[in-house]
């Protein structure tokens, strides 16, 4: 049996892996309320993160899905700056119905997620040059189609009803806001309740069990990339309805804050193992920190010094939480008591058993 004390602290540092960065939310909004008591406190920074946080909030979400099956897909800022030029050229110098452009560019964004997860797993690729590599192309297929230079609407702009995906308001609240929290709801009913993510998982964790147990590996895998492709399509329409101009160069911007949200994501709520509303919770104390740090005037460069830093960090507390979360099985594992097994009687000469049974 385990000790009452040994419990008590596996019991103390669970709690404090999946909620520690609940409570470091709430410590920095403190912090921050009382240090800028006229600019931080406001409904106006509230409005403000919400707005400028959702697109890197959901294109946290993209990178997570696939780190899920132990793959990294380094292509999604590269597909970002493609997805919402494409919407600018479809609409604006094609003439499409803004419509049908954003539902093509989503459905593009899953063609491309899967070609991703074609190459990593068919062509036996690493996923880390795989993916930086397909990225690398659609870069350049992006300079193709603006020709290095940005797509700007004409006099007429752009229909209200495409903006205002992106700058209209639902119960007083940015609209893009709901879009990620509806995002999350889903990845999350997927990952944690349905067998298609415990098979993710599964494939994530142990590829080898996945196979003893039946699971296609390369199809899983190929579902993560597909998914993040759509979420980065989805992205990309938003980014569109926002910058309302279509520039090139804008996607790679968002690569590094998305993975320091799915790595620190993976710390949080389900220590150990990425998740939907882990990556919520990490990219929200992002978003407060960046924000606190600005309204104090940091200096432009203390951007991606955040960004960096806090990337080591996670990296190093998601590697920290999957070892403890291996070394907590193995503790219950060993500790849990034995199963007494029923022993077949052995037969005596006269047919009967050794226990006198007949």
């Amino acid at each position: 049996m385990p000790r009452p004390s040994a419990h008590l602290r596996d019991q103390g540092g669970h709690l404090i892996g999946a909620y520690g960065l609940l409570a470091l939310t709430a410590l920095l909004v403190l912090v921050f309320s009382l240090t800028l008591p006229r600019t931080f406190p406001t409904l106006d920074t509230v409005d403000s993160i919400l707005s400028t946080q959702s697109i890197p909030a959901i294109l946290a979400l993209a990178a997570m899905v696939p780190i899920v099956t132990g793959a990294f897909d380094l292509s999604i800022g590269y597909g970002l700056g493609l997805a919402h030029v494409m919407v600018m050229q479809l609409v604006v110098n094609d003439g499409w119905p803004w419509p049908l452009a954003c539902l093509a560019v989503i459905v593009g964004g899953g063609v491309v997620g899967a070609l991703n997860g074609v190459v990593v797993e068919f062509g036996r690729i690493d996923s880390f040059i795989a993916t930086l590599g397909t990225g690398s192309m659609l870069y350049a297929v992006t300079g193709w189609i603006t020709d290095g230079g940005r797509i700007v609407p004409g006099p007429q702009g752009l229909p209200a009803a495409f903006t205002d995906l992106y700058n209209s308001t639902f119960l007083g609240l940015p609209v893009p806001a709901f879009y990620l929290l509806a995002l999350t709801a889903v990845l999350w009913l997927v990952l944690e309740r349905l067998p298609l993510g415990r098979s993710l998982y599964v494939v994530g964790s142990n590829p080898r069990a996945a196979d003893l147990l039946g699971i296609p590996v390369r199809k899983h895998t190929v579902y993560a990339f597909t998914a993040s492709g759509l979420i980065v399509g989805f992205a990309g329409v938003l980014l569109a309805a926002q910058q309302q101009i279509g520039n090139p160069s804008v996607g790679l911007d968002y690569l590094l804050p998305a993975f320091v949200g799915a790595l620190l994501g993976s710390t949080a709520i389900r220590p150990g193992r990425p998740n939907a509303i882990g990556t919520l919770v990490a990219v929200t104390v992002l978003a407060v920190g960046l924000t606190g740090i600005s309204q104090m005037g940091a200096e432009f460069w203390t951007v991606p010094l955040f960004h960096g830093g806090t990337l080591l960090l996670a990296v190093g507390l998601a590697g920290y939480a999957a070892r403890r979360r291996l070394r907590t099985g193995a503790t219950t594992a060993r500790d849990a008591p034995a199963m007494p097994s029923k022993q077949p009687s052995s037969p005596t000469q006269d047919g009967g058993t050794a226990d006198g049974t007949s």
